[in-house]
């Protein structure tokens, strides 16, 4: 899957899981409650140990029903990493114009971080794909839709204070797509075990997108 095709895919699903688990055997049921409540586009973080060794084998085994990136990128020598993974696209929570270098140069999609409305242009002039507004339950909708006002051309990713009950609210703002974490992936229920918590949690949110699109369709 090329960078175009990397980006429409989010775009279609508009939900991007962020996974942050606290041993790398926890990764592949992790994955599998996911997608089987209908999350296709999953970003594991670097704070998992040894993530980058993993990803290969999980895009051979499930790589056709998802698309698979890695986050908490913090700077160019990370990115390098992520890109020799095979990784589909890079995540970083801080705004570093290295990640972007990187993942251009190479041809895969990118998302930093930024919070302030300077720091977001910024972070669209250096040449990300997406900016990932960090952290974003701090901001809320109404921020998103204040920056964008006056800024149309930005596509934003807000992660951080998005459930199902509100999903609909962030993507009315004029959010490109919404990162999810520990509203969907609940560390309590992977530690415990119970991956169908997950499934429920994607199924909850996957749906919440599905009424918000039928809710702006023309007509």
């Amino acid at each position: 899957m090329n960078k175009k095709q990397v980006l429409e895919t989010i775009d279609k699903s508009k939900l991007v899981a962020v996974v942050r688990v606290d041993h790398p055997d926890q990764i592949d049921p992790t994955v599998d409650a996911l997608l089987a409540g209908g999350i296709h586009v999953i970003e594991l973080t670097m704070t998992i140990p040894d993530v980058l060794r993993y990803v290969p084998a999980l895009k051979s085994r499930v790589g056709s029903k998802m698309v698979l990136g890695i986050g908490s990128v913090l700077n160019g020598d990370m990115a390098r990493e992520v890109v020799a993974s095979g990784a589909s696209f890079i995540v970083s929570p801080i705004l570093r114009k290295d990640i972007v270098d990187v993942a251009r140069e190479a041809g895969v999609a990118v998302s930093v971080g930024a919070f302030s409305p300077t720091e977001i242009q910024t972070a669209w002039e250096y040449g990300t794909d997406v900016v990932k507004v960090f952290p974003a339950g701090e901001l809320g909708p109404s921020f998103i839709k204040g920056v964008r006002a006056p800024m149309p051309h930005l596509k934003l990713l807000p992660t951080g204070g998005v459930s199902e009950s509100n999903a609909g609210e962030w993507l009315s703002a004029g959010c490109f797509a919404l990162g999810i974490g520990n509203a969907l992936v609940d560390i309590k229920a992977i530690r415990e075990g119970n991956y169908q918590v997950l499934t429920q949690k994607a199924e909850g949110l996957v749906r919440a997108v599905a009424q918000w699109k039928e809710s702006v369709k023309p007509g």
